[in-house]
């Protein structure tokens, strides 16, 4: 474990003003960027995996939503609408590039708002319902820290719009993460109430993690990020049975189809509208 305190030690190499990364959704990230997908990237491939990936942003972000005007504080329900806009803003740029590799032209409407629960492939972790909220701090330090991961890999990825995107996503999921992590410890060294919901939050959060791991393998990196916060938050890491199965082959749970009717209920009330 570092000896850094917690938010100095996981903004390493990430010290462009990563707190407030939210704010380089100002910037389009696509400026300059050749769309055309490259000679030798399957197509089919490159929107099944951005699909995926915009499920897991869509889903998260609706959840995150639910906590306006519940947050604890006022601060902090600006700090989660305003991940959850990052995660949304991924989730467009993610559809479209699917749309147009894929050839159907879709765009991130169709995607989002006219597809059902069997239809979408993101992980399970995201669909279940918010809980306390140190259960959804320690939801988003496990999703944010395995999405980092598998967007610093994708940042060098041959489609140079997937790039793109996955690079303007890690500066973003750097202060998702470290966000993440500063509440857990708060609230692990906290009240006994507070440490007693921060526990539980692990043991309920832990058995998705084998699922993570088999659509995109951040075992290393996530569990180093996992120890090093337990242990600043002086907190066990349990020990839990790996559910099976997988949200990425379209195993649902039962709470995904609840969320998509209040997400896509406008939209479906009037599928010709333009916004």
């Amino acid at each position: 474990m570092s000896n850094d305190p917690i938010h100095l030690a996981l903004a390493e190499g990430h010290e462009d003003d990563t707190r407030w990364a939210y704010g380089t959704g100002f910037e389009d990230p696509l400026h300059g960027v050749d769309t055309a997908v490259p000679d030798g990237v399957d197509t089919g491939r490159l929107a099944a995996l951005c699909t995926a990936l915009g499920d897991d942003a869509l889903i998260s972000a609706q959840r995150l939503a639910e906590w306006t005007t519940r947050a604890p504080e006022l601060e902090e329900e600006v700090a989660l609408a305003n991940i959850g806009l990052d995660l949304i803003g991924q989730a467009r740029l993610l559809y479209a590039r699917a749309g147009r590799a894929d050839g159907s032209g879709r765009g991130e409407d169709a995607y989002a708002y006219f597809r059902d629960a069997e239809d979408f492939r993101n992980v399970r972790l995201a669909e279940l319902p918010c809980g306390d909220f140190a259960f959804s701090v320690v939801r988003l330090l496990v999703l944010s820290a395995w999405r980092l991961a598998q967007l610093q890999a994708l940042a060098s990825h041959p489609d140079p719009v997937l790039a793109a995107i996955a690079a303007k996503g890690v500066q973003e999921l750097t202060y998702h993460r470290q966000y993440a992590a500063e509440w857990t410890v708060r609230l692990g060294d906290g009240t006994e109430e507070s440490r007693r919901r921060t526990a539980a939050a692990l043991t309920e959060t832990l058995p998705y993690l084998d699922e993570l791991f088999a659509a995109y393998d951040a075992r290393d990196e996530v569990l180093a990020v996992l120890r090093q916060v337990t242990e600043e938050a002086d907190l066990p890491l349990p020990a839990v049975r790996p559910l099976p199965g997988s949200g990425r082959d379209g195993l649902r749970t039962a709470y995904l189809a609840p969320l998509l009717a209040e997400l896509q209920s406008v939209a479906r009330a009037d599928p010709d509208a333009t916004w």
